[in-house]
């Protein structure tokens, strides 16, 4: 059995883009020389970041160990005394 490949892990999503926008990322691209592609990637990893969602599978498994009260270093909370 072997590995999957990197192109089958790849998903696509048509997005649509106002005209004017495509224009400046197409010039975006021209002049930085590389891709749109790779401008989407690095624009959509920095919205994840900005709203703090993990972006790999590692990092979303280690926010959510975060979320369990046993991993919290504070002493649970004691009522009534």
């Amino acid at each position: 059995m072997s590995l999957p490949s990197q192109k089958a892990d790849i998903r696509r999503k048509l997005i649509a883009f106002a005209p004017e926008i495509w224009q400046a990322l197409e010039l975006l691209a021209l002049d930085s020389g590389r891709s749109v592609q790779s401008l989407a990637d690095e624009a959509f990893l920095d919205l994840l970041r900005k709203y703090h969602r993990p972006t790999s599978l590692k990092e979303a498994l280690r926010e959510s160990a975060r979320r369990l009260p046993a991993n919290d270093d504070s002493p649970p909370k004691r009522h009534g005394t």
